[in-house]
């Protein structure tokens, strides 16, 4: 059997490693944490269990796909239940909103709550739906950077309707042209946030993703976030897949322009491929010191960060579901901040997940776990012990002119999650979420590869590569490398 390593166990290398097993290669995960899963992790405190990276699950089929691919029941390894509530929407002026999973009911409901026209909501939707249609199978099925792929149908398709789909515009733009309610537009340019990138610079293509969330659904797996790691970390296991942990990786080596294997800080392993799930840049500046250095495509604006606050609540609020947003009174300036400042803004959106909604056990009794999250510049030298004093003082203050209630006396435990923390943990180059920001309609086509030009047998997986961050997408560059190495 041939063999492949894949440097990282993160989502993608965990789909990856799945997907070449199946091709009947020996595989090899090398990992410099204790753990599989990357962002994708786990963390007890005080009786409170906290997912501590992704918080939504879509496109669930995704996982399913790995596990039929070798032939097994996907619920024996991960069962989860569809929302009926997408979403809960706070505003300051204490408007709220919460999004149904069920278009037509949305629709009714929007149209209702913000004094738009259903037949505007429909046409937007129908718009959303339109644009992935067109451009799934070229932007994120297949490599962008293989000329097979701009001689299918689909792509001809596509390109000759390239007017529709909003490229020149951005999403805050696309978004104001359908809408006139503020907070309807702001509802939808939350959207851009979803790549890490600002809708008043993410080209309005990306109006695209609330078809992925409406139409496919959100999801939650029982047991937690990290139960998608675990269920792909003993399918790994289960098809023969071999783990090594707390052992990191110093080199790729290269001989005549292919890879031969990888160097650890323990030995050196052989293989006929190497897959790396490690972001993009410290690959390059690494694991490849001696070889030529993509520097236009590393040198890329890179996503936002987050600042997450993990906190035992010592008290329940029904008014509260799995996603909730508390949204910026001033959204343009948050993103001026974010990525042009480099800095937090006063009045920062603030998101908070809470499992415990639908998983009690990860909550003591009377009690729930909250996720807060704020979007985040990356790791540029801040002083961020600072920063996230000034960020707790302001969430929380938000959050109780929103709810009518004094949150700091209930939260009896916590722990913090800045953008340096997000980089030591998980080699993610500046603690970006997503590797490089989708704020230029270019951004597609400049992320990095599935692979390398110039040294055969060396591939990339994950969220710092094509077609981009997030669970799904992560998945589906493990499928992309699959085909490319057929």
């Amino acid at each position: 059997m041939p063999k492949a390593i894949i440097v990282g166990a993160g989502i993608g290398g965990l789909a990856t490693a799945i997907r070449l097993a199946h091709k009947a290669y020996e595989v090899t995960v090398i990992e410099a944490n204790a753990y599989p899963g990357g962002k994708l992790h786990t963390q007890t405190s005080d009786g409170f269990r906290f997912d501590l990276g992704p918080s939504l699950f879509t496109m669930p089929q995704f996982v399913d796909e790995l596990i039929l691919l070798h032939s097994k029941n996907p619920r024996d390894y991960l069962d989860y239940i569809r929302k009926k509530k997408v979403c809960n929407y706070f505003w300051e002026d204490g408007s709220r909103f919460i999004v149904n999973a069920d278009p037509d009911t949305f629709v009714q409901e929007a149209a209702t709550a913000f004094e738009e026209s259903e037949s505007s909501l429909e046409k937007y939707l129908k718009k959303s739906r339109a644009k992935y249609d067109l451009t799934a199978t070229l932007f994120l099925e297949k490599s962008l950077h293989k000329m097979g792929t701009y001689l299918s149908k689909d792509t001809v398709r596509a390109i000759l309707q390239l007017a529709k789909l909003d490229v020149n515009t951005s999403l805050n733009q696309t978004n104001t042209k359908h809408f006139k309610n503020p907070k309807l537009i702001q509802l939808f340019n939350r959207y851009a946030t979803y790549n890490g990138s600002s809708p008043y610079q993410t080209p309005g293509i990306m109006s695209m993703i609330p078809h992925l969330e409406m139409h496919f659904g959100t999801y939650f797996p029982k047991g937690g976030m990290n139960q998608i790691t675990q269920a792909l970390f003993q399918l790994a296991q289960d098809v023969g897949v071999q783990f090594q942990f707390n052992e990191r990786v110093a080199q790729i080596l290269v001989q005549k322009g292919q890879t031969t294997g990888v160097v650890t800080d323990r030995k050196t392993l052989e293989a006929a491929l190497v897959v790396s799930n490690m972001d993009v840049f410290p690959t390059y500046h690494k694991l490849l010191k001696k070889e030529k250095q993509p520097e236009k495509v590393l040198q890329q604006e890179r996503s936002s960060s987050a600042l997450i606050f993990y906190w035992g609540v010592s008290k329940t609020f029904p008014e509260l579901d799995l996603h909730n947003i508390f949204f910026s009174e001033d959204y343009p300036a948050e993103f001026e901040h974010i990525f042009e400042k480099k800095t937090l803004f006063d009045d920062p959106t603030v998101y908070i997940n809470i499992s415990s909604k639908e998983e009690p056990k990860d909550a003591p009794e009377g009690h729930e776990n909250w996720f807060v999250m704020i979007n985040a510049p990356g790791q540029y030298g801040q002083d961020w012990e600072t920063l996230k004093k000034e960020a707790r003082r302001h969430i929380i203050q938000k959050i109780n002119r929103s709810l009518g209630v004094d949150i700091e006396p209930l939260i009896v435990t916590e722990f913090t999650l800045d953008p340096a923390g997000i980089e030591s943990a998980t080699s993610s180059y500046r603690g970006a979420l997503y590797g490089a920001a989708s704020n230029s309609k270019y951004a597609a086509f400049l992320r990095h590869p599935n692979f390398n030009r110039k040294i055969r047998n060396l591939y990339f997986c994950g969220g710092s590569v094509h077609p981009g961050g997030g669970i799904p997408l992560c998945l589906m560059s493990a499928k992309i490398v699959g085909d490319l190495v057929d």
